[in-house]
């Protein structure tokens, strides 16, 4: 197997080539000769100077890891393939590392081709170079776009952009050329607002969907860059473009004046005798709102009117003179900037599993899974036949779709037939959170092979994989799968079905962590760093959402926490320090700005949200009326401050800033010395009012007095088993840290009681109740209907982590990142007798796959090449431990030492199978 990943950090693209290895037998020398990788896509468009390259090395042999490496990176495919590195030719590095390696040779000028390779050295002797990749540069000097920005700054008869639903059809743009022989190179840059789709002689370029990624467009704009070579022929060409609203008419519309849909395209061609020529948007252009989409709003849907189709309208020769001149329009403000997340384009489909009649002519689609996109129809009927599809999460009493829950949100699309055979249809500018949809209007009777679901979300990679033999937690997993990526729009979002579908900072906070064992979503993350960055007052005063839609600043302490937890996230999980050099004197400036503006003696108030969406005592209430769960705002604020602190301190140390250190550790003791004296219980070892959170979050944290971490400890124990039967009492907040609290001071069978229990509260009685996705409350079947999303990813806290890391096992070592060293040690409890789980990381596959019989222990582990792993193998001694039918230590498996029930063994890369007698 082979593969080659892209990875696009912030402004920097990383290449991540897999190198399959042959695997050798244990009396032979190894042979790395064949070494190869496989080229899927070439990454283009890129305006970093400096890109950082990484690499995967895949083998069976057990114990290999990288010595030293060296790359080439060429002009030409020719100079490559002859080893000369004209562009950088690293020499020999003595380095392990094969992550982020930063390229340091030539500058790279726009639209540069970029050809690399690497060779390794290994314990085992030297590879082979591995099959050439490929990068293109992109517009690194604005100065060189001669586009212009253009639309149309009006509305039409049809138009009604004062109406709540900003109802405003989409613009239609095309552009004719001749061009007098067949290029040998075109590359197209195009920046649409709100949203595009790109269409050159008659064929869709690329597969994203409600492109480009949105941004805050008054401070960043990003354009997408397109290698166009085999669409363009001698002669006749045209390049056409659709715009629908997005987000930038429709918060335009609602915070500052409105702004029609615009955009910027370069085309750049090249041809064999050496010219150039450049097609640009401009006043030649021709533009229509007169098409097929009538109208098109993220959360009120799509119209859609076949009738009004311009068959040819996107290839040479169509007849555009009743069509208008294109404007030039001013520029939406933000920098210009190369789009480094991935688009979003459809990644599943789901089949309907029912549909009901439940009056003439109205019927009800069942998914069978809440999920995000839209539908894709097949309909024969007459010309003017008009179909409605409204989408809903939830049925009412009756069975009929229920919108209380979108809060005004129409979310719903109409398609009029043009009358001419089968027609299918599917929206371009909208989406859906939704498992219900009632079809109206539609001729005949439909069935469930008329529709297919549409799941939309960022191209990334799965990479994790989680069962176990709990079927209640296996459908948890499954929820929370269907919410994290129901949730990935160009930004991590709180919610897709209402008109909210915010950045909400505090959603993520731990979340995250446990995503990215899910998903490969570091470009997401680290974009949305970049929008948290970008929305910071020059004070220092960080939003609650980004990118900054709402104008929301409350200036607490846990929403705008997040901009240093995801960054600490992206360090740890994937290696990536360059988010910590770059957001590094943002964060210190936030927290300075929260010290000097609301610290008093040593106690931060400052909370806008407190634990966010706790379990009220019974279904039935909206909110907590027992004061005894609230935990109060300086408790949270103050503790969460002290960990920013601490967090901080790890950062000035990872970057070489001792001042910093030195300051930030002494503020931590001033705040944990005011904390405890103000707050702590030392009699009975309670924080504040003894809420599970107030104790929790200074526990986890490291503020408690040492000699007092038990009694505190005990007084969480107490409340939930006794107060709260077994079952969380907590809200967002404290559910950062529940699940990983009990397991870290002894008790992960309360943490498997709590996550296992199917009455409320708790997510295995959202599973009970029917849920596909997490509720945004824990009540969400019971409570008033407008309030309640059925798609929220904000209460999973840290179950996902625990999931991974402390069912599964998989950890990074603490002080480590990247899993170049990994920590695997699962938690055995009674009741759950088997875990398998996988997680792809920045260095290859990690697999953690165990299973107890009666007093024995199974345990297949997979360590990625050019890592280690210190295992923790559930046996009191090492004499009841085999691997592969053979007693350890030996040569691969080294004995460490006994920690509690755990044989602790450390190993080196390659697949292992342990058996043990517990």
């Amino acid at each position: 197997m082979v593969c080659y990943m892209l990875k696009m950090k912030n402004n920097c693209i990383v290449l991540l080539v897999c190198l399959l290895m042959t695997a050798c037998g244990e009396k032979h020398p190894v042979t790395l000769s064949n070494l190869r990788c496989e080229l899927i896509t070439d990454p283009i468009g890129i305006d970093c100077v400096t890109p950082r390259l990484s690499w995967e090395i895949n083998s069976d042999h057990r114990g290999l890891y990288q010595t030293a490496y060296r790359i080439l990176v060429a002009s030409s495919l020719g100079q490559l393939n002859a080893d000369q590195g004209d562009l950088w030719d690293s020499g020999q590095i003595q380095s392990g590392n094969s992550i982020f390696v930063p390229y340091s040779g030539k500058e790279l000028k726009s639209r540069a081709e970029c050809y690399w390779k690497v060779q390794i050295d290994t314990n085992h002797g030297k590879s082979g170079w591995s099959q050439p990749a490929k990068w293109m540069m992109g517009v690194m000097d604005l100065g060189e776009w001669q586009a212009k920005w253009i639309g149309l700054d009006k509305s039409f008869a049809w138009d009604d952009p004062q109406a709540k639903c900003t109802r405003l059809s989409a613009r239609y743009f095309r552009k004719e050329f001749e061009i007098s022989q067949q290029p040998v190179k075109a590359v197209l840059h195009i920046s649409g607002l709100g949203l595009y789709k790109l269409r050159i002689n008659g064929e869709m370029i690329g597969d994203q969907e409600l492109s480009p990624t949105p941004t805050e467009y008054a401070r960043v704009v990003k354009y997408n860059t397109f290698d166009v070579t085999k669409n363009f022929q001698k002669g006749h060409n045209a390049v056409a473009v659709v715009l629908g609203n997005g987000r930038f008419f429709h918060m335009r519309h609602r915070n500052v004046e409105i702004e029609y849909p615009k955009m910027i395209l370069q085309l750049e061609l090249e041809y064999a005798d050496g010219h150039h020529q450049t097609i640009m948007s401009d006043h030649t252009w021709k533009v229509t709102a007169d098409g097929p989409i009538r109208a098109n709003n993220e959360y009120d849907g799509e119209e859609y009117d076949a009738r009004k189709e311009m068959p040819g309208w996107d290839k040479s020769g169509f007849d555009d003179r009743h069509w208008l001149g294109a404007e030039y329009t001013r520029a939406p403000g933000g920098k210009l900037e190369a789009q480094n997340n991935q688009n979003i384009k459809v990644m599943d489909v789901v089949r309907p599993v029912a549909i009901t009649e439940k009056k003439p002519g109205t019927y009800v689609l069942d998914m069978g899974q809440n999920m995000v996109g839209w539908l894709r129809m097949k309909v024969r009927g007459n010309k003017g036949d008009r179909i409605q599809l409204r989408f809903a999460e939830n049925l009412d009493e009756n069975g009929n779709v229920c919108l209380d829950n979108l809060r005004g949100g129409l979310a719903t699309d109409q398609y009029t037939l043009k009358g001419e055979a089968t027609e299918t249809w599917e929206p371009s500018f909208t989406s859906h959170g939704f498992q219900y949809v009632e079809i109206t209007g539609y001729p005949g009777t439909p069935s469930i092979h008329d529709f297919e679901g549409r799941v939309v979300y960022d191209e990334m990679e799965t990479t994790g994989y989680f069962e176990t033999s709990n079927k209640t937690i296996n459908q948890i997993y499954s929820n929370a799968y269907w919410s994290i990526r129901g949730n990935y729009r160009g930004m991590p979002t709180d919610c897709p079905q209402r008109t909210e579908r915010m950045g909400w900072l505090g959603d993520r906070t731990v979340g995250a962590h446990g995503e990215s064992f899910v998903f490969n979503n570091n470009n997401l993350y680290a974009k949305w760093l970049d929008d948290i960055r970008i929305a910071q007052r020059e004070d220092g005063s960080l939003p609650d959402i980004a990118p900054n839609y709402w104008n929301k600043y409350t200036d607490n302490m846990t929403w705008p926490g997040t901009f240093v937890t995801v960054t600490n996230m992206l360090y740890e999980q994937f290696g990536d320090l360059e988010q910590v050099v770059k957001n590094y004197d943002a964060m210190k400036k936030w927290l300075g700005y929260m010290r000097t503006n609301y610290m008093v003696d040593g106690i931060m108030p400052r909370d806008r949200y407190g634990d966010w969406c706790m379990p009220p005592e019974l279904p039935t209430l909206n909110d907590p009326k027992d004061s005894t769960r609230i935990t109060e705002a300086a408790v949270i604020g103050t503790t969460f401050y002290y960990q920013m602190l601490d967090l901080l301190e790890k950062f000035a140390g990872l970057i070489d800033k001792p001042d910093d250190v030195k300051l930030f550790a002494e503020q931590k003791i001033q705040v944990k010395e005011s904390f405890n004296k103000k707050f702590l219980n030392t009699q009975n070892g309670q924080y504040s009012n003894n809420s599970v959170t107030a104790n929790l979050l200074p526990l986890c944290f490291g503020m408690v007095p040492k000699e007092l971490e038990n009694l505190v400890f005990g007084n969480i124990v107490n409340r939930t088993m006794n107060d709260f039967n077994g079952h969380l009492s907590t809200g967002v907040i404290g559910c950062q840290w529940l699940m990983r609290g009990f397991s870290d001071y002894g008790r992960p069978d309360i943490a498997y009681q709590v996550v296992t229990a199917k009455d409320y509260p708790g997510w295995g009685y959202m599973v009970e109740k029917g849920a596909t996705t997490i509720w945004e409350h824990w009540n969400g079947d019971a409570m008033e209907r407008w309030i309640d999303s059925k798609n929220h990813v904000m209460l999973l806290g840290d179950l996902i982590v625990w999931f991974y890391e402390y069912l599964a096992g998989i950890q990074n070592t603490p002080g480590n990142c990247g899993f170049k060293q990994i920590t695997m040690k699962p938690s055995i409890i009674d009741g759950l007798d088997e875990v398998k789980a996988s997680y792809h990381s920045v260095h290859g596959l990690i697999k953690s796959a165990w299973m107890k019989t009666g007093q024995s222990f199974q345990w297949e582990i997979t360590v990625p090449c050019n890592t280690t792993a210190t295992v923790y193998i559930p046996a009191t001694c090492k004499e009841n431990i085999t691997e592969n039918g053979q007693t350890i230590p030996n040569r691969h498996i080294k004995f460490v030492g006994m920690d509690g029930d755990y044989t602790v063994c450390e190993i080196g890369s390659g697949i292992y199978s342990f058996l043990s007698v517990r």
